[in-house]
């Protein structure tokens, strides 16, 4: 018999059901295959599909019965409460950036590149053969691979000017993603109750980071030339703070880059306070009309401690990053990590370096260039065309995503919903703020998915947001 017999089958004793009472009994199989002149291997299938939706339960030598709706005693876990006593920080819900979004949709809120920059056919073999080595059943050192710390150590090397003391590779610790590299620089340097300097708008992640570390984050306004100098030296000195986290090349969300003479002033002002800049590097293989340059490699007094990850670039599946720092700050820093997770798995370590050090990676990164160029001038000129209320006041020279200010008064909650249930996905500024938002803003991927859909998307946000701003 057909699938379209069970299906006849099926909806017939859904309507049967739902008239009998809980624990009614059904006829027989016997009775089922004359009443609906099917076969017994049909009636069969449809009493499993029907099983399968917990509207009925056979009893073994028994028969079959309509299921009882049982209702659930509520759990109780108000016990927790007391037990686990106030949070030390207001837990903050995971940002928009990380939703997992269906195909029918226009996705604009990722955090991440599309699968199509990824270098695919690298990281399938890389895998391959690091899955077939040594590394797939011995445990690296806790600091890393010696040739992975190499690999970071020479990347930093290669950007340093002349008349500074480079990095080694044993200044490097590999980390599982530079997420717990935040959290463990927070709380080895900075410390609970402690303040820290963060640019605002800054990445979530740091925010989040921060606030489960129990550190008090204090906003320096920060905007496409970085921040200024003199309110840094301010907060400095009005905080006592040690740390400054900062995104100098690319900054997630407003894609900025510093001017090298803000860099220099930047680290002047650090090393004049006796603290640290942490430098989150999160982008630097993202650059599209420039490079990204380094901080860190002014530095060998070890007042950077520098940040760069690889799980945007080569692959989300390979959570693999570095965090370079001197002196006692390093043995902290890996004291921490020692403490949080040991080591990192050796086989995305050997993994990430066979990537890396292919000569077809230089060749994805230059076409990676052009690719990134591409989709962000196609969302920048629909945006102007389409959503001319969502203004983007700078168009960034790298990352992967634009910042775009509102008009005054708009209920960016309200657009976001409304863009959703149009079909449009956009992530709201606010989670990029670290205190209260300096205006009404919503972040824009141009590296996700579907480019070819970029136009539509900004045709239904601007034709949102014009209702949104009326009301």
């Amino acid at each position: 018999m057909s699938n379209d017999s069970t299906a006849r089958i099926v909806a017939r004793l859904r309507e049967w059901i739902a008239t009998a009472a809980p624990g009614a009994r059904l006829p027989s199989t016997r009775s089922l295959v004359a009443e609906y002149q099917a076969s017994p291997v049909t009636v069969q299938k449809a009493l499993r599909a029907l099983a399968g939706q917990g509207l009925i339960e056979s009893r073994p030598g028994v028969g079959t019965f309509v299921r009882a709706v049982r209702s659930a005693r509520p759990a109780d876990y108000g016990w927790q409460t007391a037990a686990l006593g106030t949070p030390r920080a207001p837990l903050r819900a995971v940002s928009t950036a990380m939703r997992s979004a269906p195909n029918d949709v226009i996705a604009f809120h990722s955090g991440y590149p599309d699968r199509e920059l990824l270098p695919e056919r690298l990281v399938r073999a890389a895998l391959t053969r690091a899955a077939r080595g040594d590394a797939a059943l011995s445990r690296p050192p806790a600091a890393g691979m010696p040739e992975l710390q190499s690999w970071f150590a020479h990347e930093l090397r290669s950007a340093t000017p002349a008349g500074v003391t480079p990095p080694t590779p044993g200044d490097v610790i590999v980390l599982p993603g530079s997420q717990s590299g935040l959290s463990s620089v927070f709380r080895a340097l900075v410390g609970s109750g402690q303040p820290l300097l963060v640019e605002s708008p800054t990445y979530w992640g740091a925010i989040l980071a921060a606030a489960q570390a129990g550190v008090r984050v204090v906003p320096v306004p920060s905007g496409p030339g970085g921040p200024d100098p003199q309110e840094l030296a301010r907060a400095f000195d009005e905080t006592g703070a040690r740390l400054f986290y900062a995104q100098p090349n690319y900054a997630n969300p407003t894609g900025a880059q510093w001017p090298a003479r803000v860099a220099e002033q930047v680290l002047d002002v650090v090393r004049a306070h006796g603290a640290f800049l942490v430098e989150d590097d999160w982008a630097h293989d993202f650059g599209i009309t420039t490079e990204a340059t380094p901080v860190a490699a002014r530095d060998d007094s070890g007042h950077v401690v520098y940040l760069r990850s690889l799980t945007k670039s080569v692959s989300p599946a390979i959570r693999v990053a570095a965090v370079i720092a001197r002196g006692p700050a390093r043995e902290r820093i890996l004291a921490d990590r020692g403490a949080e997770s040991m080591y990192v798995s050796g086989v995305l370590q050997a993994a990430a370096l066979d990537v890396v050090t292919q000569p077809a990676w230089h060749t994805h990164l230059r076409g990676l260039r052009h690719q990134l160029q591409g989709r962000r001038d196609l969302l920048v000129s629909s945006l102007r065309e389409h959503a001319p209320l969502a203004h983007v006041a700078h168009v960034p020279t790298g990352g992967l995503n634009l910042w775009a200010r509102l008009p005054d008064g708009t209920d960016v909650g309200q657009l976001v919903r409304d863009c959703e249930a149009a079909g449009v996905i956009i992530a709201a500024g606010a989670d990029w703020f670290p205190a209260e938002p300096a205006g009404p803003f919503i972040r824009l991927n141009y590296a996700g998915p579907n480019p070819g859909a970029f136009r539509e998307g900004a045709r239904i946000l601007g034709q949102v947001l014009g209702q949104t701003a009326g009301r």
